[in-house]
């Protein structure tokens, strides 16, 4: 296209500017070929007329459309040059606050100065994952960037940040790094990027200064690599230093600083650990003091040398080590004030003794004093002849103490670097790595000396690895597309590399200047005259002999060569550096080592990296000149190694730039911005871009892009490629200017533009038309409308005329009616009144007589009570008064007496005649203790004489209860006598109870009376407190009804208050629950590579559900029944021992009572059932017996007479009670001491009183067991006359009977006598061994009597005290003995117990299936052929919703219905049935008491579905089953509970399969758990499944076709993270996935409120990626995005109202993005549209809305951007907002979940279990 065609009226182009560098103005006049100037308009109005050069045709820069301004990229502008760059990066910048922007493959950072929200933790991990081109320019993209790449073409990848000082290098640098922690942290627990973090405190403190441009510059470069292992994660690190600023120690500009490290230490000398170093304020210190500004606004020293400790203690220096680092820093303050005192006339100097500095210095380093002082102002010469000690000047000696200062300081800058290094280091194989290259930019001052030489070296070989990797990628793009390519031409920068580099280059001439001996800079820069003076790249300036000029890439330098040479040598006296060797500091002198006598460094394993990384460290310096390289080509050395490792890797740039040098915030310098665009390259990429095609459009953009353009022929074609091309050549004739590729087209620069300027050229023209359509119709619709108008005005104008007149005539009838009713109703009132006023009165009247007369008669009755109540408190106060006065004259007379009494007892004391008589007491008394003493012998023989009549009188008594038997065997008379006794005692005994029951009416008879009076009573206050409480009522609705709105709104506060806090307290807890999971995850994970790492090859693995089951397996245990506590409570006193039971005789006590009331409930138990087995045996005797035999008789005398044994047995006991207290007596008689005698008289008495309550029960056992036989005679004898009676009534009773029949019932009767005499045999038998049991009873009784006598003759041998505890004792183990016995009867008699109760429930069922079949029988088929047998049917158990299996079953069970389990086999079934099958299981082991069983079943469930779920962690459908399964478990346990809370929606049925035995409660908070687990793993599985599509279903995808319009695309959209295949989705693939999820959760029986949680869930997951990413991306922040935003999300609404889920608050959570929809598409003008935008957009934070008007961008020219000063009054509306700070949504953000009580109504005795489960095992119960 030709100059005319470009350059039309107005057309838009900047011109240059010597403020502003690019201004813009616009073309007022049509360019023509020829023209010597350009008419142009300026911005403020003004018009110029910019000439033209017709020599070389140079016309200005075209100005590319405002749609392409603001660009993320800046290679997406059609016109690619300077000022658009310039103005791109300015609007972003000042407009829109954006600091980041892409150029091609590099990301510029312009320094905001202000702390920006945008590194945090959110904004990281939106980042992740996503490709390059997506989201917003961000120092985080790039990182990911490279991350991805690693992970992907496992090449290992270099992020080279660049930029002069103060361009934000180091923190960009910090948060790539941050980056990197984040997303790759270390698998194990070593923390190694806290580490990689913690090192940049270290450094920022030794390496960085304040400078004029910075406050934290970092004066050196760093290039760190950041390791990873195969799974890439952190693994370690490794740091290469460059070029410290050395000088900056000794000396600092104006207005700068020395190293931070050095003002740190001098804010924190207060510190008592740092007294010793002798430091104050960093005034006083030379080196700190040059610059004369010590003090950095903001910043506070003190706190920052606590974060460098910390880095220290975190990386592993150790506190040693620190503090002898911290005695180095002081040592170079106090080195920098000595005081040096020159002598002889200048020539040499002295330092003194005491100069205090120089003893710190010494002391601080551990250096001999003198020796320092001495070498500080003389140095050595060595000759081939000798040595000689020469002095040094004032000069001489100030420079040999600044070297020395900046050697200590850089070898102890190495030393830190090597131990960080040291620290970050790691064993593990690393297989990648990725470098962060943190080094300065290009340089140029008023005065530039070695460093700045060095520096710009560098960026010369980073300028060039970039040119070369810049043209190599876009020579691999062309080649992709199949494009033909001409070899571009861009600046070569090696000419410039090899004049500095190269043989005899200016680095070699000044390493061999600094090899003469009297070499000087002088000739060294005549040297670089004579060589190069005709190089391109050199020059010499015309006004000076000693500097010199380099051209280098980005400007010309001028460099001055003074101070070159020395700065080169980096000379220090070797006398100086062998005193610090001899430091008596270990450390101190490693510092200063040779290389040759340094030990070896450890050599890293093989395999630890693809790159051989070696140290970039500078070596340590030596002492003489000749031993060390220089400096210069020490830095050539590591540059060379950096860019070998660099030109491995796969380089990524961030090009740093400066924009103000007032470091202000958001201050754009177009001058200082364009210096560091020239030097960094990014115009060089420009430039490059330029060269070829920089414009990129996929066909499938173009067509939409520029459909418009397009005639409706072409757009018939379904092949779009062919479209573009066919467009394309009719619009641009030049084939040069654009190449179809295989899926792009690729543009020349402008072609865009105009391409622009056709289409907007087309929309205008249409918008002409459409705009004198609409006017025409506009105006026809006008006219039609006032005609209309006139027409309906005239008709109405008529219709009103005549409605008038009628109205007036229909109101003066109306008039007169209402006159007429007015007066009738106005009589009929007044009378009506009259009547109602009369009947009130007389009804008022009426009343108050009638109250009257009431109040009368209650107030005589009231007069009646009161008068009651006086007289009765008069008469009790009068008789009171008469008793006290009484009782007053008794005490005062008894006084009286004993007064009297008492002093005629003194008197009498008094007299010897007292003393006699009791000395003839003692004498008495006296005689009498012998006396008794004889009578105790004499006693003693009795008792013995007793006890053997006694024994003869047993003896005897046993004959004769033999005779007595034989004589009960042989007659039957002694019955009636017995039971007539029996009889009288029944009589006496039904008298008592009459005495007792008359009693008790007494009693009862005097509480109903009280009763009544209080109730009396208290019926009165309820009066009172009625009319009280109406009182407080009236005042309570009085106080409401002024408060009642007030009292609501704080109500309604403080429940959402309440709420809010439950939320918070829950996800809390929750949070905790996952973390604990998270933790358990990481610890089985851990614990299995631990097994896989320790397994050799051929041992044999653990089973895989070992260590589950172990971990699990601390569950408390169940508590069965109280009997298990009082064994328990007993065992422990057994184990106490005799003494402790000997300390509390009343614990043992309580315990025999509790055995006595097991047993007392055992009887019951026994009794009920001996009570089943007689009924169940008189059914049999019906059946079989028809004669009533008199054997029974005997029966009961055999059993009365076993009692009166029994009771004979308890005399005998009585008597050796009776005995034994005669003993007690007896030692209580010879025991002089009271209290002993007291406590043992309590002890035997508690003895006593526990033997008669067990002789009681044993009577009580034995006239129960006698009740019960009596009663069971009487009724099997009722019965069987019942029969015989039957019998008789025959109705063959009176006929003739023959012989046959006669015979028959003969031998019946045989057979009937013969079963009486075996069961007479049977009790003869039995009572015999009874009797034989007495009589070892009886032995039994004598052996202990004997040995109580034994006992009682030890006693009287032992004295009173001794005889009271031996006795205490005697009867402590007595009663031992008895607790044991009672004991092992208890355990005999429970176990007999169970075995009872299993046969009761045998013998009920028997007799319930005997009346079944009874009952099935017909009665009259009862005697029907006798000798014919009769089959009863039995009917079919009931299943009772219990199955049982066995022990050695459970694992089988386990892995059938758990861990092999498929959701599809039980698809069909009731939902949950594994829950059912396991609460099934559960409740039979709770129906036979077996607590172990629970506790294992519980447990190794929880243990399979944990293995289950860690199996198949990722299976949606699998999640869901088993969250399913263990809420309904959960729900089963909770419902079947027996809580009354749990039960109210049970039927009766459900009723009874409640547990009976076992709370587990502690169970069901161990399944609430594990539910809180599953939940978070299937919102994790779903948010897996549905995140990849989220961004391009609901924000890219084009639901309405033909909506959006695509702009341009820039070179990060085609990043090489991106996949090649197509991976968008459309909002029906998320549709379809929830529907989906929807399905499986509803098929699984999943309960309808957790279904709603999730999907709140998901939907806030939703809601987060997508307003995430469109806070995140400028494409997207359109009109038309916002109009597909609300549409999808519309969609989405309606599909939860479609499956019924609008109350799960899903639709709420969408709120954020709805109104971020809204946001873009509402006007954004006026001050009216502002305040519409904040009363709308309530649910976003003020950020967020400010965030996306700067990202709105029109879609074309017809919309227009949104102001500064309209986002300015936004944010002047919003700022009474208390909004959160964060920008970003927390999408991993997890809303608490609940878990309702969802009972069941399913019966588990209806659940059929399927066979294909395999549980054959299970039995039914």
């Amino acid at each position: 296209m030709s100059a005319a065609q470009l350059y039309t009226k107005y057309t838009r182009v900047w011109i240059p500017d010597p403020d502003e560098v690019w201004r813009s103005a616009e073309i007022i006049k049509d360019y023509k070929e020829g023209d010597k100037s350009l008419h142009l308009k300026l911005e403020d109005e003004t018009l110029y007329e910019y000439p033209v050069d017709l020599q070389g045709n140079e016309l200005p820069f075209l100005r590319n459309p405002d749609i392409l301004v603001g660009e993320n990229d800046l290679t997406a502008l059609s016109y690619l040059h300077e000022p658009a760059v310039l103005h791109n990066l300015k609007v972003r910048f000042l407009e829109s606050n954006h600091i980041y922007t892409y150029c091609g493959i590099v990301l510029v950072a312009i320094n905001p100065y202000e702390q920006l929200p945008i590194y945090e933790q959110d904004v990281i991990y939106a980042y992740n994952g996503q490709n390059m081109g997506d989201m917003d320019p961000h120092i985080f993209a790039v990182a990911e960037e490279a991350y991805k790449q690693m992970a992907r073409d496992e090449k290992n990848q270099s992020i080279i940040v660049s930029g002069e000082s103060g361009a934000g290098k180091t923190v960009s640098a910090k948060y790539a790094m941050r980056f990197f922690a984040t997303v790759g942290g270390s698998s194990s627990e070593t923390n190694i990027e806290a580490k990689v973090l913690a090192s940049s405190p270290i450094m920022e403190a030794i390496g960085n200064a304040k400078t004029t441009r910075n406050d934290n510059s970092s004066r050196f470069g760093k290039y760190v690599q950041i390791g990873f292992d195969k799974r890439y994660h952190i693994i370690g690190a490794n740091m290469r230093t460059y070029l410290l600023e050395k000088s900056r120690v000794v000396f600092q500009a104006e207005n700068e600083r020395n190293y931070h490290i050095f003002y740190q230490l001098c804010a924190s000398a207060s510190l008592p650990e740092f007294k010793d170093l002798g430091l104050t304020c960093a005034e006083d210190f030379f080196y700190a003091s040059w610059g004369g500004d010590t003090s950095i606004d903001g910043v506070d020293d003190a706190v920052d040398f606590e974060k460098t400790r910390h880095a220290f203690s975190l990386l592993g220096v150790k506190e040693f080590h620190q503090m002898t680092i911290f005695r180095i820093i002081a040592a170079i303050l106090h080195l920098g004030n000595l005081e040096i005192q020159a002598e002889r006339d200048g020539d040499a100097c002295s330092i003194s003794r005491e100069d205090k500095h120089l003893n710190n210095f010494c002391s601080l380093l551990g250096v001999e004093h003198s020796q320092m002082q001495h070498w500080l102002c003389h140095h050595k010469l060595v000759t081939t002849a000798e040595t000689y000690v020469k002095n040094m000047s004032v000069q001489q000696v100030v420079n040999a103490r600044n070297a020395l200062a900046k050697h200590i300081y850089a070898q102890l800058f190495n030393w830190i670097v090597q131990h960080i290094n040291k620290a970050l280091h790691t064993t593990v194989k690393q297989c990648s790595f990725i470098g962060v290259l943190d080094i300065y930019g290009f340089e140029t001052f008023e005065v530039n000396s070695f460093e700045q030489f060095c520096i710009n070296y560098a960026n010369e070989k980073l300028q060039q690895q970039f040119n070369s990797h810049v043209f190599k990628l876009e020579q691999e793009e062309y080649i992709k597309e199949g494009i033909p390519w001409t070899l571009i031409d861009f600046y070569d920068n090696q000419p410039c590399i090899d004049l500095i580099e190269a043989k005899l280059g200016i680095l070699d001439l000044l390493d061999e200047e600094c090899k003469v001996p009297k070499g000087t800079d002088q000739n060294w820069a005549q040297k670089l005259y004579d060589r190069h003076t005709g190089s391109q790249h050199f020059q010499k300036p015309r006004m000076s002999n000693t500097s010199f000029v380099v051209l280098h890439f980005a400007d010309k330098v001028e460099y001055q060569s003074e101070g070159f040479l020395e700065k080169n040598r980096d000379t220090v006296y070797e006398e100086q550096i062998n005193i610090l060797k001899a430091s008596k500091y270990q450390m101190v002198a490693d510092l200063f080592r040779d290389e040759k006598d340094a030990a070896p460094t450890t050599s890293v394993g093989k395999g630890t990296s693809k790159i051989s990384v070696r140290s970039a460290r500078l070596a340590i310096k030596a002492a003489n000149k000749e031993h060390k390289k220089t400096v210069g080509r020490q830095f050539r050395n590591s540059l060379h190694l950096l860019m070998e490792t660099l030109n491995t890797t796969t380089p990524h740039y961030v090009r740093c730039i400066k924009p103000n040098d007032e470091k202000l915030p958001f201050k754009f310098d177009p001058k200082r911005a364009v210096q560091q665009l020239r030097a960094c390259g990014v115009l060089e990429t420009i430039r490059i871009s330029a060269a070829g095609f920089p414009s990129r459009w996929s066909y499938h953009d173009f067509f939409n892009r520029y459909r418009v353009l397009m005639k409706k022929r072409d757009l018939s074609k379904n092949d779009k490629k062919q479209i573009c091309q066919t467009l394309l050549e009719d619009l641009i004739k030049d084939p040069d200017k654009f190449q179809f590729g295989r899926t792009k087209i690729f543009f020349r620069a402008g072609q865009v533009a105009y391409l622009e300027k056709l289409r907007a050229d087309k929309f205008r023209a249409a918008t002409i038309m459409i705009q004198k359509t609409v006017r025409g119709w506009l105006r026809r619709v006008e006219y039609q409308r006032l005609r209309q108008a006139a027409i309906v005005i005239q008709r109405y104008t008529r219709g009103h005329l005549a409605r008038r007149l009628a109205e007036h005539l229909r109101r003066t009838k109306a008039a007169i009616i209402l006159q007429k009713q007015y007066r009738m109703l106005r009589i009929l009132r007044a009378f009506q009144r009259v009547r109602n006023t009369t009947v009130t009165i007389q009804a008022f009247a009426r009343g108050m007589f009638v109250r009257r007369i009431y109040r009368k008669v209650l107030a005589e009755h009231k007069a009646t009570i009161l008068q009651k109540y006086a007289r009765g408190w008069l008469a009790r106060t009068r008789f009171r008064q008469v008793r006290g006065a009484t009782i007053t004259l008794q005490c005062y007379y008894r006084c009286m007496k004993a007064r009297q009494e008492l002093k005629a007892l003194k008197i009498e004391a008094r007299s010897a005649q007292h003393l006699k008589k009791l000395n003839i007491g003692m004498e008495n008394k006296v005689v009498q203790l012998q006396r008794k003493i004889d009578e105790q012998n004499k006693e003693y023989k009795l008792l013995n004489e007793q006890l053997s009549r006694f024994t003869s009188a047993h003896s005897s008594e046993v004959e004769k209860l033999k005779k007595e038997l034989v004589q009960y065997q042989q007659s039957h008379q002694g019955d009636g006598n017995q039971l007539v006794s029996l009889q009288e005692e029944t009589e006496r005994l039904r008298l008592e109870l009459e005495k007792a029951h008359g009693e008790r009416k007494v009693v009862e008879d005097s509480y109903v009376k009280e009763k009544d009076l209080l109730r009396k009573r208290i019926s009165d206050l309820e009066e009172e407190n009625a009319l009280l409480k109406q009182e407080k009522e009236e005042l309570n609705s009085r106080i409401l009804c002024q408060s009642e709105d007030e009292f609501a709104r704080n109500t309604v506060e403080e429940n959402t208050q309440m709420k809010k806090e439950l939320e918070e307290e829950r996800s809390r807890y929750q949070n905790l629950v996952k973390e604990y999971s998270r933790l358990e995850q990481r610890y089985d994970n851990l614990r299995d590579e631990i097994t896989i790492i320790k397994q050799a090859p051929g041992h044999r693995r653990n089973p895989s559900n070992q260590s589950s089951l172990e971990s699990d397996s601390n569950y408390p245990s169940i508590s069965t029944s109280e009997t298990g506590d009082t064994e328990d409570v007993v065992q422990q006193v057994e184990e106490v021992g005799m003494e402790k039971a000997a300390m509390d005789m009343t614990l043992f006590l309580k315990l025999q009572k509790r055995v006595r009331e097991l047993e007392q409930e055992r009887k019951k138990l026994q009794t009920q059932l001996e009570k089943k087995e007689q009924e169940s045996k008189k059914s049999q005797v019906i059946e079989t017996k028809t004669e009533v035999t008199s054997d029974h008789e005997d029966f009961a005398y055999n059993s009365l007479k076993r009692q009166e044994l029994e009771l004979e047995n308890k005399k005998l006991k009585n008597e050796l009670n009776e005995l034994r207290k005669a003993i007690a007596d007896r030692a209580t008689q010879s025991n002089s001491s009271n209290d002993i005698q007291d406590s043992y008289n309590l002890l035997l008495n508690q003895l006593k009183s526990a033997n008669e309550e067990l002789e009681v029960w044993k009577e009580e056992v034995l006239i129960l067991r006698m009740q019960i036989m009596k009663a069971a005679q009487q009724k099997e004898t009722g019965k069987k006359m019942e029969s015989i009676t039957t019998s008789a009534t025959w109705p063959n009773s009176d006929k003739h009977i023959d012989q046959e029949d006669a015979v028959e019932a003969y031998q019946g009767m045989c057979e009937t006598n013969r079963l009486l005499e075996t069961q007479l045999q049977d009790q003869r038998r039995e009572h015999e061994e009874e009797v034989e049991a007495l009589k070892n009873q009886v032995d039994v009784m004598k052996e202990e009597m004997e040995e109580q006598q034994q006992a009682f003759l030890q006693t009287l041998q032992l004295s009173p005290e001794a005889q009271v505890e031996f006795g205490l004792q005697q009867e402590i183990t007595r009663l031992t003995n008895e607790n044991l016995d009672f004991k092992e009867l208890l355990e005999k008699l429970e176990k007999n117990e169970k075995k009872l109760k299993k046969q009761l429930k045998i013998y009920m069922k028997k007799v319930q299936d005997f009346e079944a079949s009874q009952t099935v029988v017909p009665a009259e088929r009862r005697w029907h052929k006798r000798n014919l047998q009769v089959a009863v049917q039995r009917k079919e158990k009931d299943f009772q919703g219990m199955l049982e299996y066995y022990k050695e079953d459970e694992p089988l069970l386990i892995r059938n219905l758990i861990t092999d389990l498929k959701p599809q086999a039980v698809s069909a079934t009731v939902p949950c049935l594994p829950a059912y099958i396991l609460y099934m299981c559960i409740r039979h082991a709770d129906y036979i008491n077996d607590d172990q069983k629970v506790h294992s079943l519980l447990t190794s469930t929880i243990n399979g579905i944990k293995k289950v779920l860690k199996k198949h962690n990722d299976d949606f459908q699998m999640t869901s089953f088993w969250l399913a399964n263990t809420c309904r478990l959960l729900h089963c346990l909770k419902q079947y509970s027996g809580d009354a809370g749990f039960m109210t929606q049970n039927t009766p049925k459900q009723n009874e399969h409640c547990l009976k035995n076992f709370d587990l409660t502690e169970y069901r908070q161990v399944l609430s758990h594990l539910s809180i687990q599953i939940y978070q793993q299937l919102i994790k599985t779903a948010e897996g499944e549905l995140q990849p599509m989220i961004v391009s279903a609901v924000l890219e995808n084009e639901s309405i076709q033909g909506l959006s319009g695509v702009k341009p695309m820039g070179y990060r959209n085609r990043s090489s993270s991106m996949a090649d295949g197509d991976s968008s989705y459309g909002l029906d693939a998320i549709i379809r996935q929830l529907n989906t999820f929807h399905s499986i959760m509803c098929d699984q029986g999943l309960d309808p409120e957790i279904v709603q949680q999730v999907f709140k869930q998901l939907f806030y997951m939703i809601n987060a990626v997508a307003l995430n990413n469109l806070l995140l991306r400028k494409d997207v922040c359109s009109w038309s995005t916002g109009m597909q935003l609300r549409f999808n999300i519309s969609q989405l609404e309606e599909w939860l109202h479609g499956k019924n889920l609008q109350q799960s608050g899903a639709a709420q959570i969408l709120e954020p993005l709805i109104q971020a929809a809204q946001l873009l598409q509402l006007k954004k003008k006026t001050s009216e549209d502002a305040e519409a935008i904040c009363s709308l957009c309530t649910s976003l934070t003020t950020q967020q809305i400010v965030k996306i008007l700067n990202l709105y961008t029109p879609v074309n020219e017809f919309e227009e951007r949104v102001t500064v000063s309209f986002i300015r009054d936004i944010q002047t509306h919003l700022q009474e907002r208390n909004d959160p700070p964060q920008l970003l949504l927390d999408f991993k953000h997890m809303f608490p979940v609940l878990f309702p009580f969802n009972p069941s109504s399913i019966t588990m005795d209806s659940i059929h279990i399927p066979a294909s489960l395999n549980l054959e095992f299970l039995n039914k119960v």
